[in-house]
């Protein structure tokens, strides 16, 4: 097999996801940012363990229209590319983009792809945590090219949208 895209997502917490324990996970994010020594420790494995169970808690279209809206992009972008999508998520869903990459190179590829729906800089996810993850992966896998196709021309972003306005007007803007 060639080449396989990894489609780069945020990722949403569900919406039927126990409150109190959402409200600590998010908490404890807060506070990681702060602490150190042993108290670090003992936070880091809670937060793991909330992590964990949010990104396992399982998902339909009525309780994560993010990651619906996710599984039709995906779906819609290996139409388009003739090439086997795999959705990797940045938070709160699985699989994370390390397990989708994961995914990836295990079928034997030459080449992953990842790319990210986010358009603009600025973002943490896009301008640092997915080129991480992806040099982490290159690192880890030498033998398969790894690329982020990311960022994207902001004129053509500019046009996309231009065309979008242009559909809902019904006329060139």
């Amino acid at each position: 097999m060639g080449t396989v895209i990894v489609l780069a997502m945020h990722g949403a917490p569900p919406k039927d996801f126990p409150v109190k324990e959402a409200g600590e996970l998010f908490g404890l994010h807060s506070r990681l940012e702060h602490v150190s020594g042993p108290e670090r420790e003992a936070l880091e494995r809670r937060h793991e363990e909330l992590e964990l169970k949010m990104r396992a808690w399982p998902r339909t279209a009525g309780n994560d229209p993010f990651h619906a809206g996710s599984l039709e992009l995906a779906e819609q972008l290996s139409k388009v590319t003739g090439l086997e999508v795999i959705l990797g998520f940045n938070e709160f869903c699985a699989p994370s983009l390390d397990q989708a990459i994961e995914q990836a190179v295990k079928e034997e590829v030459e080449r992953v792809i990842v790319i990210t729906p986010m358009m603009t800089r600025g973002g943490e996810h896009s301008e640092v945590d997915i080129p991480n993850t992806v040099q982490r992966a290159q690192m880890k896998y030498p033998n398969v090219e790894i690329a982020y196709v990311w960022p994207f021309d902001v004129a053509q972003v500019a046009q996309f949208l231009a065309a979008q306005l242009s559909a809902y007007a019904g006329k060139e803007i």
